[in-house]
């Protein structure tokens, strides 16, 4: 997103987390209903049409998101939903992308709330490699031909009982309405969301053997002060990376082996 649509965006993100705030407010049930905004919005063109036409008084569309799901969701989802259709949007779909991360926040914070997030930071994480990892099971999460029933059922039995209650929600939605992102794309998504809910960025760093915690530690430090902000480290194993050690955070690749490169930050850190 830019320029309208971006700040149009951050306004929701603000107007979500003071609806939040109020331990009265259930925020999975907001995710969901959220959610089911998102998918009708998604499939009707027109009516994204008009709640972002510019030319529309913003007032009226605010209005007509009311009237036309007030009586389905709660009060605080409605006002929220036509909250953001008041505002300016630079492209069309940028209000249904934005509908569908104000769902994805509303369940990480009710993870956060449940002091589950870590978890759920690890989960989606996990998971994600597990898809990796299996070109079977991708392909069954990703078949366009198989209903949404099916692939449910399916991510029912892999994580019910074994991840988080947000975990699996999130998943969920991302499997049955990818919205066009590939199911990659939808977890590193996800993943820096949940990272932004405490402020930290994510680091994926994969070793040839388990780090130790002293050296977890220690590279989380480094990073944490070479970046400038908290670090969350997403750790696998791979024993044929190169190097020993392939630290990834957003675009940004570093390799080497684990005893050099974290003595090499720990000294640039100390300089």
């Amino acid at each position: 997103m830019n320029g309208a649509s971006r700040e149009a965006l951050a306004a929701a993100r603000e107007r979500l987390d003071a609806l939040t705030d109020s331990t009265s407010v259930d925020a999975a049930k907001l995710a969901d209903e959220l959610a089911a905004v998102t998918a009708l919005l998604d499939r009707e063109a027109g009516l994204r049409r008009v709640l972002t036409d510019p030319a529309q008084p913003g007032e009226a569309k605010a209005e007509l998101v009311r009237r036309l799901i007030g009586g389905q969701v709660s009060g605080e989802t409605a006002d929220l939903v036509a909250g953001t259709a008041r505002a300016r949007w630079s492209q069309t779909r940028d209000l249904v992308d934005a509908l569908e991360e104000l769902a994805d926040v509303a369940d990480l914070t009710a993870a956060e709330k449940a002091g589950t997030l870590d978890e759920v930071e690890d989960e989606l994480f996990r998971f994600g490699r597990i898809v990796a990892s299996s070109t079977e099971l991708r392909a069954a999460l990703t078949d366009r031909t198989a209903g949404t029933q099916a692939k449910t059922a399916l991510l029912h039995r892999l994580l019910g009982g074994r991840a988080k209650p947000a975990t699996e929600r999130l998943v969920i939605r991302l499997v049955t309405a990818p919205r066009g992102r590939s199911l990659e794309a939808g977890l590193e998504s996800l993943s820096k969301l949940a990272a932004e809910r405490r402020d930290r960025m994510v680091a994926v760093v994969t070793s040839a053997v388990p780090l130790s915690d002293v050296q977890r530690q220690r590279l989380g430090a480094a990073l944490a002060k070479l970046y400038g902000r908290r670090m969350h480290l997403n750790l696998d194993v791979d024993p044929e990376v190169r190097g020993g050690i392939r630290v990834q955070v957003g675009d940004e690749v570093i390799n080497g082996s684990i005893a050099d490169r974290l003595e090499d930050a720990a000294r640039r850190m100390a300089g």
